[in-house]
């Protein structure tokens, strides 16, 4: 056999055992490519960095746990950001997983490196709420009215920020972490422009496309998969060195990711070509 019809009959195996190397190989020698913030995730951390101090900010985590190696580094990279600009955070989830990811990044991001935050008034978890899209209306004009408790059940009035809430509008800007739908696009039509109130986020690099043309009179910005998140944590660490260890989770996971891509990419030209070559000498043969 030539070697164009080796590539063509190769087994599956060898393919799968070499995206496995791709991505071990990385992670074992800590493969770290250098990331750069596009214009589509820098506007989100300049919208976060230049409101003032205290300023209210709404985010929803709606996704699971299948989707966390791309959304968490999303959700805590934002999270990050908001507390170094000491802004008032106010977490929820319209997905029923999404309250549990929201505890993790509290714990790992507020908590962990974020001690002096005090909880009720520089952040609250609002908790999950059954709705979907229906819970984006209600809570638009009345949000004490379907969260009349925190998430651990303690009455909404006690908490000292949520004083001067009643809906959506009262918020500087809304963060949306999600993977399907209800999302993104549900708090775009339903908040964003019912209300003229900013909307901005990361979703998975699948939906990220459906999310684009949104961009940018209806979505401040967006960042799309694993890619997104690095840029975001690229765009944390250049303003704020400090937290190079602590936030550059997607950008270590991009080398890994990237040189998966590139050899799939190799076998997916080599493919090809090894078709159209061997397409070519059939007709060839036929037509003598």
């Amino acid at each position: 056999m030539t070697f164009i019809e080796r590539m063509q009959a190769i087994d599956r195996r060898i393919i799968f055992g070499l995206i496995a190397l791709a991505v071990i190989i990385p992670m074992l020698v800590h493969l770290v490519f250098v990331v750069r913030p596009s214009p589509i995730v820098q506007s989100i951390f300049d919208k976060i960095e230049a409101l003032p101090e205290g300023s209210r900010v709404l985010i929803s985590f709606d996704y699971g746990p299948a989707t966390v190696p791309e959304n968490q580094p999303m959700a805590d990279a934002m999270t990050r950001h908001c507390m170094i600009k000491n802004h008032r955070l106010y977490i929820m989830a319209v997905w029923a997983t999404g309250e549990a990811q929201a505890n993790i990044t509290i714990e790992d991001v507020i908590e962990g490196e974020f001690p002096g935050k005090v909880y009720g008034e520089n952040y609250i978890q609002l908790g999950y709420k059954a709705g979907n899209q229906g819970l984006l209306n209600a809570i638009f004009t009345d949000l004490k009215g379907m969260y009349t408790t925190d998430a651990s059940g303690a009455d909404i009035n006690s908490f000292p920020i949520m004083e001067g809430i009643a809906g959506l509008p009262d918020f500087d800007l809304i963060l949306c972490i999600g993977s399907g739908k209800p999302g993104m696009k549900e708090w775009i039509q339903f908040a964003g422009d019912r209300g003229d109130i900013p909307v901005a986020g990361g979703v998975t690099a699948v939906e990220a496309p459906l999310l684009y043309p949104y961009y940018p009179r209806q979505l401040l910005g967006l960042m799309g998969g694993l890619q997104g998140a690095a840029e975001f944590e690229a765009a944390l660490v250049i303003k704020y060195p400090d937290y190079r260890e602590t936030s550059t989770t997607a950008v270590k996971n991009m080398g890994p990711q990237t040189v998966a891509h590139l050899v799939i990419i190799f076998f997916v030209i080599v493919g090809n070509i090894a078709f159209f070559v061997i397409r070519g000498r059939e007709k060839r043969e036929r037509s003598e």
